[in-house]
């Protein structure tokens, strides 16, 4: 049975794709699952943020083909853990959880690995950033993949 791995920020267009992007690149598909999805509905349907892309792209990563989607209280169902990229998001999933069970799946994503930081930054109105969000996002999954 496949372990099944949502990456929630706010939109799903710059944080999520990366995270999704990043671990399906370092697990076995027959193995894990990996998604991705944003606490607002701002963006449905599109693809991530060009900047996203863009970095993803540097490191051999095709993210183009995802599309945004939101957060349901479904997914608590369909995966078995939900990584928040930001305590505002982490809090916003909480919110919509049902049980003590659905509460214990989620998680900050980097409390995954020992880094001076906890939250990853949104990069949507730091073009700079995107580079910094991709190293963490990276270096948390790297540990994720490990321990899948």
């Amino acid at each position: 049975m496949k372990t099944k791995v949502l990456m929630v920020c706010l939109g799903n267009i710059c944080r999520s794709p990366l995270a999704e992007g990043i671990l399906q690149d370092k697990v076995d598909p027959d193995k894990v699952f990996v998604d991705s999805a944003g606490t607002g509905g701002y963006h449905i349907g599109k693809a991530p943020d060009h900047r996203s892309i863009a970095v993803a792209n540097n490191h051999g990563l095709n993210i183009q083909n995802q599309r945004c989607r939101q957060f349901q209280k479904s997914d608590f169902e369909k995966f078995d853990v939900i990584y928040a990229m930001d305590r505002s998001n982490l809090n916003n999933i909480l919110n919509l959880a049902n049980t003590p069970e659905d509460a214990k799946k989620v998680k900050l994503l980097l409390t995954e690995v020992e880094l001076p930081v906890i939250e990853v930054p949104d990069p949507y109105y730091d073009d700079n950033g995107f580079e910094k969000v991709f190293q963490l996002i990276d270096t948390a999954c790297t540990s994720i993949a490990k321990k899948l």
